[in-house]
């Protein structure tokens, strides 16, 4: 792998004082790929994602970001170094407009008229449905276009990182190819995708690069060439089993 994009090294963090969910866990994201983080419930692939946004302090270890070390770091600081964070939750204010939420989500650029205005024409190429629905209610569209709107929201700002959490959870089967096509257009816009679902054989299917996380910990990694599914039903069992 050339230089990561992102990297991670013996992170240890946790929501108590003393009590870690991340245990020493380390991770390389290249640019341009969508990386899969799986693993059982409860294994910290979500803890790490707010780890590296900085909604968690780490207790210990680095994270680096195109070269910068960002751990600690202030959340809106993150953000405006090129870093985006989907939440598991559909992330829309339903009240505001579909426009008024992707104004939010380009609330850095408010000052700069033409950066915002060729933000709203990039996301709106990237996403049409988006772009037919601007004046709608964001609690009107569906939980696949909430879904949309959590990611296009992100890319307002053009991140060169994106980290999503979950972003099938709860969709009916119907939509999770459109989810995943949804990704698929986010790094062909240019940004770089770290994933964490629970939806691992679509997951996998999507990802060139897989993480199996158990404990905090990294049990297995590579290439997406190395991960058939016998070998990631294996690894999953095996941290089930304990």
């Amino acid at each position: 792998m050339s230089d990561p994009i992102l990297d991670v090294e013996d992170l240890h963090a946790g929501y108590v004082s003393g009590v870690d969910v991340l245990q020493g866990l380390s991770l390389a994201v290249e640019q341009g790929s969508i990386t899969v983080v799986i693993g059982p419930n409860g294994a910290g692939k979500s803890t790490l994602l707010r780890t590296i946004f900085g909604l968690i302090r780490p207790q210990c270890g680095r994270i680096r970001f195109a070269g910068r070390p960002i751990e600690g770091g202030d959340p809106a600081a993150i953000k405006a170094l090129g870093i985006g964070y989907v939440p598991q939750e559909i992330n829309v204010f339903p009240l505001l407009t579909v426009e008024e939420n992707l104004r939010i989500g380009g609330w850095i650029l408010r000052h700069d008229r033409g950066r915002l205005a060729s933000a709203f024409d990039r996301v709106f190429a990237t996403f049409p449905a988006l772009a037919d629905r601007r004046r709608s209610p964001a609690g009107t569209l569906s939980g696949g276009q909430g879904r949309m709107l959590s990611v296009a929201r992100e890319m307002m700002t053009a991140p060169d990182l994106i980290l999503v959490d979950e972003p099938t959870a709860g969709l009916a089967p119907a939509l999770v190819s459109q989810i995943y096509e949804m990704l698929q257009t986010a790094r062909r816009a240019g940004s770089t995708i770290l994933l964490v679902d629970q939806n691992i054989e679509d997951a996998v299917h999507e990802a060139d690069h897989v993480y199996v996380v158990d404990l905090g910990r990294v049990r297995a990694h590579g290439p997406v060439r190395e991960f058939p599914l016998a070998r990631v039903s294996a690894l999953i069992q095996e941290c089930l089993l304990g």
